[in-house]
């Protein structure tokens, strides 16, 4: 007996031991995981050769396989040969205000989750939100229905910062204004193109510390970006930064696209009518490093059109991290790849800005997301960065 409760004691202590040296992010113990966290630690789970995809629902910067790039490709080219029809590329970029404030109406601020993650991805908002931090400006661009102002806002110590928070969608703006946490003492919430060539009423040039563009960019036509990366010059003050976070090429979202959705290359049509691009870690260096734009030639937009203001505020729908809207779920195979060669086509540069922004960051953040039920995986692929004025 006593030589059976010694193994017994041994193998308790053992077991102990073993749980003890799991890591939080590997833990399935509710008193020693990352699962309750708030916000989630992401970046920590790595998928290694030995591992179970199917243990956890999701690991992080992993690579798709041969077999997930063949699909995307796959899916490339049968999205290619069934394009947006010239109706419809017409309709959409000529009047895209009015999709998003019909996106806005039909998805309530309830349908939003708070980005939880912002001081964890950007740590100098904790510089600009401190106690005492003094006279402070964020200028949010796409704010949606508040899900990235209101939760800056609940952890602000410095009474002296202000949010402009903007949006083309008049609806969005309204949601925003009628939120509980609306406070005019320290958030603007204004209607405002992120294209347009005057910046917003009240807003000043060279007065904006933090500028935030959460799946924002990715809403506007490629005509647009010039215009778009020279209003945030102008906006910020020498020394003051972008937080740049937005899609990749290859993300779950344009593999699912249906056909009849692309417009051009790595830029598209949801069911709902907005618009969204998917970017390459290369074209955003050129966008924001060097000054530089490369415009596809495609002779079938409609130039007048394209002459219009078009621009949407890309909400992010995810909690904080990017679920695909269910309109563009055209596959049940759920697979993507980041970083291909993309297709070759006609382009010519366009006008240099008078001067590049640094580049402090810019990478891709990918992520696998997994159904253990279907034994299903779903790679994600997103674009992050902070872009600084010179000062």
């Amino acid at each position: 007996m006593p030589d059976q409760l010694e193994t017994v004691v041994t193998q308790v202590s053992a077991l102990s031991t073993s749980q003890a040296e799991v890591p939080p992010h590997r833990s399935h113990d509710p008193s020693n995981n990352l699962k309750r966290t708030d916000p989630f630690q992401f970046g920590s789970r790595y998928l290694l050769p030995n591992d179970d995809p199917y243990e956890f629902n999701a690991w992080d910067h992993v690579e798709p396989s041969n077999d997930d790039r063949a699909y995307f490709e796959k899916q490339l080219v049968s999205q290619r040969e069934s394009p947006v029809s010239e109706f419809d590329r017409n309709r959409f970029n000529a009047n895209p205000e009015k999709w998003w404030n019909r996106f806005y109406t039909n998805n309530t601020a309830n349908f939003f989750k708070d980005r939880k993650w912002l001081h964890q991805e950007f740590p100098m908002l904790n510089d600009v939100t401190k106690k005492n931090a003094g006279p402070k400006r964020i200028l949010e661009l796409g704010a949606g229905a508040g899900n990235t102002c209101f939760p800056i806002l609940r952890n602000n110590e410095n009474e002296q910062l202000s949010i402009y928070a903007c949006d083309f969608s008049a609806r969005a703006i309204q949601l925003i204004q009628e939120a509980e946490s609306y406070d005019e003492k320290h958030i603007t919430a204004e209607v405002w193109d992120i294209a347009d060539k005057s910046l917003p009423t009240g807003l000043e040039e060279n007065s904006v510390d933090v500028v935030l563009m959460i799946f924002v960019f990715s809403a506007l036509h490629p005509k647009q970006w010039k215009q778009a990366v020279n209003n945030v010059w102008r906006v910020l003050r020498p020394g003051g930064e972008v937080c740049f976070r937005d899609y990749g090429r290859g993300d779950l979202a344009q593999v699912r696209m249906r056909k009849g959705r692309w417009m051009e290359e790595n830029f598209y049509i949801r069911g709902d009518g907005t618009r969204v691009y998917f970017f390459e870690q290369e074209e955003l260096k050129d966008i924001w490093g060097s000054g530089a734009f490369q415009e596809a030639v495609d002779e079938g937009v409609n130039e007048e059109l394209l002459a219009h203001k078009e621009v949407g505020m890309q909400p992010d729908t995810e909690s904080g991290r990017g679920q695909v809207n269910a309109e563009n779920q055209g596959s049940t195979t759920a697979s993507s790849v980041v970083e291909e060669p993309r297709q070759k086509k006609s382009v010519r540069k366009g006008q240099m800005n008078e001067a590049p922004f640094e580049i402090l960051s810019l990478g891709v953040d990918r992520r696998l997301l997994v159904n253990r039920q279907k034994q299903l995986k779903m790679y994600r692929c997103w674009m992050q960065g902070r872009f600084r004025k010179p000062a």
